[in-house]
């Protein structure tokens, strides 16, 4: 009888909705050990209608959640796994992304405006002129800088800009919320009942939650101008919100809600004060566990909100470090340039060379986030001569990567007093060896990375399945399945590692202050608004085909 009672828990299932900047996945974990048991993944388009803005369909980001959980329950049928034994979900979502829909119909009232996006840069230089300059009280409640990063200012800006949204929000129709409340509220029953929520992590990335009382702020929706009747509720990041309404898993609580970087924190088990971890994704964030109290950053660094493990658990607060590109670079030299056909191939063309031979890289597509939230930079490549070639690329951008974390790894060691000993690490570029090498030896200290690198799905899922009523996840120190670890140390001494960073630093010097307002927002979506980075990334990109064509044909 025993025996069968532990063979039953064994198989008790938790899955997670791990919906990001460039894919939405669904992933099964074994509540007992922790084990990946099957997933699926869809990538989500990104649009650029104009320069510097960047836009989702949430319509096509709440498909392809059904669409992932339906492939994946499909899979688990395969392998003879009972999908009913799936007794929770959690989901975790790409931060500060901004939805507003219409609860009578529940249709999308604007396409999802990405956390990436700049077209707000007057409006958060407007609203910083109305700040004193002796009590930013912005910061001292948020924990964050004014920046087009947040919420807020993309929520005022559509207020501004969208008609539809304007009327909506006159005729009380309108709801806002950050993917997680959208996909909760879909999921929940939508029209029919949905529940209209966020947790705490999530809610802390708006710019309109006070992150000491963890409530909507009165003085800050004022501020921003915003109606606070378009908010959702919030909520911890584990407790039952509601049932899904709909598909193969209706029925199940939805009973985790993390922000991803939260999410990841919560996954590698940082639990503790001190405790560090960074994820590579579209962006890179570099997050530190400072316990029960805020640590407000004198190095341009954020104050968050890292998790609330259930309603009546106290709150734990992070330092971060954001990076807005990293991920989101080999993408675009894919995308954009068509030097790769897939994102493994850059490990390939870095290992050919073994060096960028001089070239740097700063990929300030979106601006410079932390240390230096500069919204007027822009990408450069740097460095290049006739020898430059599509290796020598890839590899200058794997190395800024791992410049931009060494970055924000000096401002978390300042801020923090005791520097890291080591870097936890985690997310789908750290599949890329030569990433983890490099990054090792641009830190001079060892880099450790779980064997199961879904760490950010695996957080979620251990919210929801630690949810009071749900109860299969037990998140006390003992219980805990350790994660098997692979280590990458330092190769090159210290003194390599700091004339490449110096060099690397010099190039940041040289992007900022590249754009002004007027001709980052006028609007003009012609080639011309773009033309001093544009001129230059083309003008490279010549001189490398004209070079090669002149070996070939001397």
């Amino acid at each position: 009888m025993a025996a069968a009672v532990k063979e039953a828990v064994l198989e008790l299932l938790v899955g997670a909705v791990d919906q990001g900047t460039n894919s939405t996945r669904f992933l099964v974990f074994n509540s007992k050990t922790a084990e990946l048991l099957s997933h699926h993944q869809v990538e989500i388009k990104q649009q650029f209608p104009r320069e510097g803005w960047v836009e989702q369909d949430p319509k096509e980001i709440l498909l392809s959640v059904y669409e992932c959980i339906e492939e994946t329950c499909e899979k688990l049928n395969q392998l003879n796994i009972d999908i009913s034994n799936i007794k929770a979900i959690g989901v975790t979502n790409q931060r500060e992304t901004t939805v507003v829909w219409d609860k009578i119909t529940g249709q999308p009232l604007y396409n999802a405006v990405v956390w990436l996006d700049l077209r707000t840069q007057s409006t958060v230089e407007n609203l910083g002129k109305r700040i004193p300059a002796s009590n930013n009280f912005v910061k001292s409640k948020t924990g964050l800088p004014l920046s087009t990063y947040f919420s807020a200012v993309k929520l005022r800006w559509i207020l501004d800009n969208v008609e539809t949204v304007q009327k909506a929000v006159e005729e009380g129709r309108a709801l806002f919320g950050t993917i997680d409340s959208w996909l909760i509220w879909n999921l929940t029953g939508g029209v029919n009942g949905g529940i209209h929520c966020t947790d705490v992590t999530n809610a802390s990335r708006t710019m309109l939650f006070n992150i000491h009382s963890l409530e909507w702020d009165k003085d800050l929706c004022e501020f921003f101008e915003i109606p606070m009747n378009v908010l959702p509720n919030i909520r911890s990041c584990s407790e039952i919100y509601g049932l899904m309404k709909a598909g193969s898993l209706e029925g199940v609580p939805i009973s985790g809600c993390l922000g991803d970087q939260s999410a990841a924190l919560v996954g590698q088990m940082c639990f503790q004060d001190g405790q560090a971890k960074n994820t590579y994704g579209t962006g890179c964030f570099l997050l530190c566990n400072t316990g029960p109290k805020c640590v407000f950053s004198d190095n341009g660094l954020l104050t968050t909100v890292a998790y609330k493990l259930g309603r009546d658990k106290p709150v734990c607060y992070a330092l971060e470090g954001s990076v807005a590109i990293a991920g989101a670079l080999i993408r675009w030299l894919r995308d954009n340039l068509g030097i790769i056909k897939s994102s493994e191939e850059t490990e390939k063309l870095a290992k050919n060379v073994g060096t960028s031979y001089g070239c740097y890289f700063v990929p300030a597509f979106s601006g410079l986030y932390a240390p230096y939230w500069d919204p007027s930079a822009r990408g450069i490549i740097c460095g290049l001569t006739q020898f430059t070639n599509k290796n020598h690329l890839a590899f200058a951008a794997l190395e800024a990567v791992c410049f931009q974390t060494r970055e924000i790894l000096d401002a978390m060691n300042r801020d923090c007093g005791i520097p890291l000993s080591h870097l936890q690490v985690d997310g789908g570029m750290t599949n890329n060896e030569i990433l983890m090498q490099l990054q090792a030896d641009i830190l001079c200290i060892p880099v450790v990375k779980p064997s199961m690198p879904e760490t950010t799905a695996l957080g979620a899922a251990m919210a929801a399945g630690a949810a009071e009523g749900v109860g299969i996840w037990s998140l006390e120190p003992e219980n805990l399945s350790a994660l098997t670890m692979e280590q990458f140390n330092p190769k090159i001494n210290a003194e390599e590692s700091e004339v490449r960073y110096s060099v690397w630093k010099k190039a940041v010097m040289k992007s900022m202050g590249w754009v002004t307002t007027q001709s980052s927002e006028s609007g003009d979506p012609s080639i011309f608004s773009s033309l001093p980075l544009g001129f230059f990334i083309v003008s490279s990109m010549v001189m490398l085909i004209g070079a090669r064509y002149m070996s070939d044909i001397s």
